[in-house]
């Protein structure tokens, strides 16, 4: 049987998650996979806990040197057989549909390089929140996805085999050096940056799916956890673009720099620092008031919640955070069934 799906699983001392988040791939109501997970020298047991699943769809790869989350994606890549290629972090987990409603939805739409789904956001022990990621999931064009990257996370996309072909290229002018898809040069933001590449450089198009298919972990000690070194990363992303896209940011850059802000000041909401919450949400109206009059509710909940952490004591703001998330929650899972698709059931 030919393998269609490739599941890539970049690992690296994640012991505490990666049995739930293989087992939530070895459980997948579509079977006809590989499961291709890249260990980046681990120091912790997460190798050896790997080692503990007896499934022949499971290939372990080891890196002789650390060298971060993109490099250990593009080995993956270059190991995959299948005809599309899905990403899972070692932290994050999948809905036992998600490669099923994937394949059906690159099968039935072979303009779409890159479909992607949904995702639920999950706290640090593994129990779940009532708010999810709702990113537009239609005409999805190169300045959507400067500014507010619906893909959302390392672990939400399925990938058209194709289309990585389209965007691969040698990170030196040696003939012999291996071909990369994921930029190694960055340690964040490695993963906007090869979308933006293949929508804004080939015909390829993004879609998503509006089943919350992947499983999100808010995780403190997660790459996304630092702001401001995730900000510095994405200005890196930005000054690579103004070269394979100079058009599209001379018109949009400010106005993605102002989304940015606003996405990192919901970040630091999450991880409790208010006054940096505070920071980034004033520099992203400062940086595009239009903010206020596009996306009113999303920046007025999140001007709001950064004021009210930056202000109020921790456990007066826990108990407005949790009333919040439970409306907004409400909210998200009406617009959710109202696309046709039962929340609870995910």
């Amino acid at each position: 049987m030919n393998i269609k799906v490739s599941v890539v699983m970049p690992v690296y001392n994640v012991q505490h998650f990666v049995k739930s988040a293989i087992d939530s791939v070895l459980k997948q109501t579509y079977t006809n996979f590989e499961l291709i997970i890249v260990n980046d020298c681990s120091t912790d047991q997460s190798l050896a806990l790997c080692q503990t699943f007896n499934d022949s769809r499971i290939r372990i790869i080891n890196h002789r040197n650390n060298k971060g989350l993109a490099a250990a994606r593009n080995t993956g890549i270059r190991h995959a057989i299948g005809r599309y290629v899905a990403f899972i972090d070692s932290d994050d987990q999948w809905h036992q549909d998600k490669l099923r409603l994937h394949v059906d939805h690159l099968d039935a739409n072979p303009k779409v390089g890159i479909s992607f789904s949904r995702s639920a956001f999950m706290r640090h022990n593994g129990t779940m929140t009532p708010i999810y990621q709702m990113p537009q999931l239609t005409n999805i064009s190169a300045e959507v996805l400067l500014c507010r990257n619906p893909v959302g996370n390392g672990s939400a996309p399925v990938i058209r085999r194709e289309a990585l072909n389209d965007i691969r290229f040698k990170p030196y002018s040696h003939a012999d050096e291996y071909s990369c898809y994921f930029d190694e040069t960055f340690r964040q933001s490695e993963d906007i940056e090869c979308w933006l590449r293949m929508i804004a450089t080939t015909n390829w198009k993004m879609a998503g799916i509006p089943q919350p298919l992947t499983y999100y972990r808010l995780n403190p000690e997660g790459l996304s956890a630092d702001v401001n070194k995730q900000l510095a990363s994405w200005e890196k992303m930005i000054d690579k673009a103004r070269i394979f896209a100079p058009q599209l940011l001379k018109k949009h850059e400010n106005k993605a720099r102002a989304y940015q802000l606003r996405y990192l000041a919901r970040q630091a909401v999450r991880s409790g620092q208010g006054k940096t919450a505070k920071q980034m949400i004033d520099k992203a109206i400062a940086q595009s008031p239009d903010l206020l009059m596009e996306e009113t509710g999303r920046t007025v909940v999140t001007l709001s919640a950064a004021y009210l952490l930056y202000i109020l004591p921790t456990s007066m703001f826990k108990a407005c955070a949790k009333l919040g998330q439970y409306c907004i929650g409400l909210r998200q899972r009406w617009v959710i069934g109202r696309d046709g698709v039962n929340a609870s059931q995910f």
